[in-house]
């Protein structure tokens, strides 16, 4: 595998996680209609006549093809690890020109965009493991969505009981502007990166798929409960629904602080996975 393979392949994974919701979001959507009233029904019937189009133009979802970010785990022992970087700018830029995308990276002196790569953007999330493999994940997150994102440094006092009530009251104040039903991403504990940090890696959970403790994945029940009852609904217009899901990791903190992270995604929970071997070989829809 040399360069122009790996940008291209890239390219393609944007492509994807551009133009096509992984199954498990379709299937929460569908199932949401069909618990819906009106005018909510109206509004997800609309949501999912747009993702069926958008799968069979192959055009984006959404007008805001968002910021180029990519979560990127790779092997110690992956023979290509040098190759990454570059080709994740050089594929972004190939994508921007052929989907085609919008221009999201704007310089934060002149305000002009750059296309999709600028200072620190595309954006890589690293994390290096044993062995010889590498997967990438594409994730390109919107504006508004992302503009509904908190930080809280809650004092250990204040315990789960005031790390829930944070929870709902930024949903709450958030109202329809991240384009219900969104899912929603909480990371505790850890600093005050490392809390945002595990809230928008919660994200790239499946939809439905619950935390593996048991107490965090009651509290994750709990707030989906809590949400839902508010009423905001689809769009911000009024419904059961609106959130999918909420996604909460947690972290080990310091004895002095409770960090609190809230990352938003909208109902385009858009993402897309490939892995590839020490051979440079590709598997495709690894989300």
């Amino acid at each position: 595998m040399n360069e122009k393979e790996l940008s291209d392949a890239i390219a393609e994974l944007i492509k994807i996680a551009s133009t096509e919701l992984p199954a498990d979001v379709v299937n929460a959507l569908r199932k949401a209609r069909e618990n819906e009233v009106e005018p909510a029904r109206t509004q997800l019937s609309a949501i999912l006549k747009n993702i069926e189009l958008a799968d069979n133009e192959k055009k984006p979802i959404c007008q805001d093809t968002g910021t180029q970010t990519f979560f990127v785990k790779v092997g110690a022992d992956f023979p290509y690890i040098g190759l990454i970087k570059k080709s994740i700018e050089e594929g972004v830029k190939k994508a921007t020109e052929e989907i085609p995308l919008r221009g999201n990276a704007v310089d934060i002196i002149s305000g002009k965009t750059s296309g999709n790569v600028g200072m620190h953007i595309p954006y890589i999330h690293w994390e290096i493991c044993e062995g010889n493999e590498c997967e990438i994940i594409a994730f390109p997150k919107g504006g508004g969505s992302e503009n509904m994102s908190a930080l809280k440094m809650l004092k250990p006092s204040e315990g789960m009981k005031g790390v829930k009530k944070f929870i709902l009251e930024q949903v709450v104040r958030a109202g329809g502007n991240p384009c219900p039903p969104t899912v929603v991403g909480v990371g505790i504990g850890g600093g005050a990166d490392i809390a945002m940090e595990i809230a928008k890696r919660s994200l790239l959970r499946p939809v439905g798929k619950r935390s593996e403790i048991k107490e965090i994945a009651e509290i994750e029940e709990e707030l989906i409960d809590a949400i839902n009852s508010t009423g905001i609904g689809p769009m911000g217009l009024g419904g059961n629904t609106t959130v999918l899901d909420v996604h909460i990791e947690v972290a080990a903190r310091h004895p002095a602080s409770l960090p609190v992270g809230v990352v938003v995604q909208c109902w385009a929970d858009r993402k897309a996975g490939m892995k590839i071997n020490a051979e440079g070989e590709i598997k495709w829809n690894t989300i």
